[in-house]
């Protein structure tokens, strides 16, 4: 798909070498179609390698597609240049009168620490609360799904007695939502991580529906009846060998890391693991694109309208539901 994303950044080449087609902004501008419009919340510390990863994706889709980054404020990231985050990004206050078709916001290496205890947990809050009334459709993604679930329904996270790291396989709970259209029955799903939301609670809102889940990852894809929200617990984003690179990177820190489940062939970290989630990524990012393309208006300045529409169709289906 055509993505226009600013010059010189790194993405923009590796996408090339891969044979990903983005548009410089010239031939953007000629094409008479309205592109969408997606923020990208990087939270993670990584920002070159999260911002490729997700591109790559977003880009798997026929619509051409307009990407802005943003970062907190209130937090300083030590793993990326600042010359990175001045020339490519802008902090939220920037957005704040501004609307988007969709947004993303990544996960972070936090979740050791109670949201309250974040750093940035105050000003995470207040986008969250912006994306609700001035983003069409909002994925959030590993930790940041964590957060949206706690700060928006109250569902909270658990500390898991060992890390959850490999690719764990995820049925399909409903093969006939838009998101998860042309989904094979069972899925696989990258996980990395420490902490899990209690998906009990998730029974208490049906407004939210599971779309897969895992006998022992738990739930997979959740996502709000009208795709207002759409919650990733793990990382369709990684690429193929990103929990490699996790795993080398704690083993020669002398870290306590197992190596990744259902990854490697025969549990051997020398060997290439397969690539088996790839298909089902790129479909989720395509059939959520499909739906924000099908559902937003033309005029960015109706999206705020177009949501509150779009919530009151919503709860007549969460009352249908509950009859």
């Amino acid at each position: 798909m055509p993505i226009n994303i600013p010059d010189g950044l790194p993405a923009k080449r590796i996408l090339r070498e891969e044979r990903i087609f983005a548009l410089e902004e010239e031939v953007a501008s000629r094409q008479e179609i309205r592109p969408l419009k997606v923020v990208i919340l990087n939270l993670m510390p990584t920002k070159v390698e999260t911002e490729t990863q997700i591109l790559r994706l977003i880009s798997k889709s026929p619509l051409q597609v307009d990407c802005d980054f943003m970062r907190v404020s209130s937090h300083e990231s030590t793993h990326v240049s600042a010359d990175h985050l001045v020339k490519f990004y802008d902090t939220f206050e920037s957005f704040r009168d501004k609307d988007y078709d969709g947004m993303i916001i990544t996960g972070a290496p936090v979740e050791h620490l109670a949201f309250g205890d974040v750093d940035y947990w105050d000003e995470l809050c207040q986008i969250m609360d912006w994306s609700q009334e001035h983003v069409f459709s909002t994925m959030y993604l590993c930790w940041g799904a964590m957060a949206a679930l706690w700060h928006l329904y109250q569902i909270p996270k658990r500390q898991m007695g060992s890390k959850l790291f490999g690719v764990f396989r995820q049925r399909l709970c409903d093969e006939y939502s838009f998101l998860t259209n042309g989904f094979d029955e069972v899925h696989n799903m990258p996980h990395s991580r420490h902490a899990a939301i209690e998906s009990s609670e998730l029974a208490h809102h049906p407004e939210l529906r599971v779309l897969s889940e895992g006998l022992d990852s738990g739930p997979a894809l959740i996502a709000t009846r009208d795709f207002h929200e759409v919650y990733v617990t793990g990382h369709f984003e990684y690429g193929r060998d990103t929990l490699a690179s996790e795993f080398w990177r704690d083993f020669h820190k002398g870290l306590p890391i197992r190596v990744p489940e259902n990854y490697f062939p025969d549990d051997d970290p020398e060997r290439q693991p397969p690539f088996t989630w790839r298909a089902h990524a790129n479909l989720l990012y395509r059939n959520w694109l499909n739906w924000i393309y099908q559902m937003t208006p033309y005029d960015l300045d109706e999206i705020p309208r177009a949501i509150a529409s779009l919530r009151a169709d919503s709860d007549g289906m969460v009352d249908k539901f509950d009859a």
